[in-house]
Order: C-alpha cells, then sequence, then structure tokens
C-alpha cells in the first residue's frame, strides 16, 4: 500500500500485462533473446539521440562555451584519476611491504615468477633450435636425395648416349670401311 503525502493510505492498484510468461523461468528461445536485444538495444539508441540533441547548444557562444569547459574538465580529471591510482597503488605496496617476512615472500615470489620465466625462455629457445635442425636435416636430405636422382638419371643418359654413339660410330667405320674396299676395287680394277 502507498502513501499519500497527506499521510493517508491509498490501495495499490494491481498491474496488469498483456504478455505472456514464459513456461519455464529458465529457459529462453533464441528468437525471444533476440527480439529483446534489439528492443533495448533501439530504446538505448532513442535515448543517446534524445540526450544528445537536447544537450547540443542552439547558439554559437554557448557551443564555444561546452567547448571549453570540456577543454579545462578533461584534463581535470585526468589528472585526477592519475592521482587516486597513484595514492591506491602507494597504499597497495606500503601495505603488501610494511613487514620483512612479507617484503621477503614478494621478494621469493619475483624470484620463482624470474626463474619461471627463464625457464619457459629457453624451453622456447630449445624448442627452436631442434625444429631448426629438424628441418635443416629435412632439406639436407631432399637436397641429397635430388641430387643422387639427378645423377643416376644423368649416368643413364650419358651411359644410353655413349652406347648409341659406340653403335652410330661402328655403323659409320663399317660404311666407310666398305666405301674404301669399293674405292680400292675399283681403283685395282
Amino acid at each position: 500500500m502507498a502513501t499519500s503525502t497527506s499521510g493517508t493510505q491509498r490501495p495499490a492498484t494491481k498491474r496488469t500485462t498483456t504478455r505472456r510468461k514464459p513456461a519455464s523461468t529458465g529457459t529462453r528461445t533464441a528468437a525471444s533473446t533476440r527480439r529483446t536485444t534489439s528492443r533495448t538495444s533501439a530504446g538505448t539508441r532513442r535515448t543517446a539521440t534524445r540526450a544528445t540533441s537536447s544537450a547540443q547548444p542552439k547558439t554559437r557562444a554557448a557551443q564555444a562555451q561546452v567547448l571549453a569547459e570540456r577543454a579545462v574538465l578533461v584534463p581535470v580529471g585526468a589528472g585526477l584519476l592519475a592521482s587516486d591510482n597513484l595514492v591506491s597503488t602507494v597504499k597497495g605496496l606500503a601495505s603488501k611491504y610494511r613487514t620483512r617476512p612479507a617484503r621477503e615472500r614478494e621478494l621469493k615470489r619475483y624470484e620463482r615468477r624470474g626463474a619461471t620465466a627463464r625457464n619457459r625462455f629457453e624451453r622456447q629457445v630449445r624448442r627452436a633450435h631442434t625444429r631448426f635442425e629438424r628441418e635443416l636435416r629435412q632439406r639436407r636430405s631432399l637436397v641429397e636425395r635430388t641430387m643422387r636422382q639427378n645423377r643416376g638419371r644423368l649416368n643413364r643418359e650419358l651411359s644410353s648416349v655413349r652406347r648409341d654413339f659406340e653403335k652410330q660410330s661402328g655403323a659409320v667405320s663399317a660404311r666407310v670401311e666398305r666405301l674404301v674396299s669399293n674405292a680400292q676395287g675399283l681403283i685395282n680394277s
């Protein structure tokens, strides 16, 4: 029950809604979620547009005043935020390093973190070195295999050319000998 300003109580009125309640309160369909999201973002856009358009000054003097205020307020606000951050950082450090055991505990924590970073870096270097050597071996073996294949192909082609040359030279020598013997026969006759 709501009370009026005069102190008397008024009966509360019940609001009726036209929306149906979902079957289960824990689940929402994707379409329902999309509708709600689009309604929310559209309402936000309308509100932002109204706020922007109503807050814009109408005259040039008022616009200049707004710009001047912003030019002053932005650095002041940034300075205040930086100051707050610095104060909270200093307070945190002061409370963290107040006692000797706390300082030693923090130093050990930093040392562990440094050792972890060093070990991670060394592992990465070893992995990179191993990967480089593996790739180098693979490339070397590929080049050696290609060279062996090319050498074998060259040797086969050379022996084939040599055999062809020997056959051709044998045939040419036989023809030359026949021609010489025919010529000698003609000369002798």
